[in-house]
């Protein structure tokens, strides 16, 4: 994918854009956070 192109989602936690990433390529659709540290203070 070209960097113009990637899809953005918003943080459930911070409510921060945050773009596509390469890691979260087979499971970008069950993605809500966007890092560990919001991950992790639920």
């Amino acid at each position: 994918m070209k960097k113009q192109h990637l899809p953005e989602k918003t943080c459930v936690l911070c409510k921060r854009p945050f773009l596509w990433r390469k890691k979260w390529k087979k499971n970008w659709n069950e993605v809500k956070y966007c890092s560990a540290r919001c991950r992790n203070n639920k």
